[in-house]
């Protein structure tokens, strides 16, 4: 850990309403070293992410006034592109689908190892994808590097990518629309993958971000906006 990490370190929100896993999540984090908001129910979750901005959310699956989706999908209204881990001591595959289905980037079983924990949180910061602004419409080493040098093939990459791009953006819009996550799910991870090949980093990085958080205005605004910069390039 450097200095300046040691000097501000991360504002994560922990969710969790049992009072010994509680004890358990905000002393384990503290050794990061974080400063850790915990809330036992959605409600007191809402009010600590009015008041605060955090760089991680922890979300128990299922809390006495409410559920760790229903919670997610407020706080991505707030903030995008912050990454969401769950925990639940629920071991079923259905659940853990369902949790990565509803926005979590992380299933956590309970109980785990402290070690786990912080390797899971760790992993999940060092990970979480810069500002958009800060992203290269066209990123020429991300393209070549993608495609073995040859670039003959990102050439001929990014004209297909630009002739499919309106339709892609139409379909992410309709499925938005139409609150069908699903669709929109699909069509977003088609699109990242193709950002990814033709080296297109600002869209691929507010693809993530819509990804993580389709209803919040932010996200879609980026998104909207790096599709225009590609089209008006």
């Amino acid at each position: 850990m450097n200095t300046q990490q040691q000097a501000n370190p991360p504002r994560l929100l922990l969710v969790e309403d049992d009072t010994t896993s509680q004890a358990f999540f905000h002393t384990t984090l503290m050794a990061l070293p974080a400063t850790v908001d915990t809330a036992a129910s959605l409600a007191d979750a809402r009010q600590l992410a009015q008041a605060n901005r955090h760089a991680l959310w922890l979300v128990d699956a299922n809390l006495p006034d409410g559920t760790g989706p229903e919670l997610l999908r407020y706080l991505r209204t707030r903030q995008a592109g912050v990454p969401a881990l769950a925990h639940t001591a629920d071991t079923s595959p259905e659940t853990r689908q369902a949790l990565l289905q509803a926005g979590f980037d992380r299933v956590l079983l309970k109980p785990l190892a402290g070690s786990a924990l912080l390797a899971s949180v760790r992993e999940a910061l060092a990970g979480a994808a810069a500002p958009t602004a800060e992203a290269p419409d066209w990123d020429e080493n991300a393209a070549l590097q993608a495609l073995n040098g040859q670039g003959a093939h990102v050439i001929a990459l990014r004209e297909l990518f630009m002739t499919e791009l309106p339709g892609a953006r139409a379909a992410v819009s309709s499925a938005l629309q139409q609150h069908d996550t699903g669709a929109l799910r699909a069509q977003l991870h088609r699109l990242q993958a193709s950002c990814g090949f033709v080296g297109a980093s600002r869209l691929g990085s507010a693809v993530r971000q819509l990804h993580q958080a389709p209803d919040s205005d932010m996200a879609r605004r980026q998104f909207d906006a790096a599709v225009n910069a590609l089209l008006h390039h």
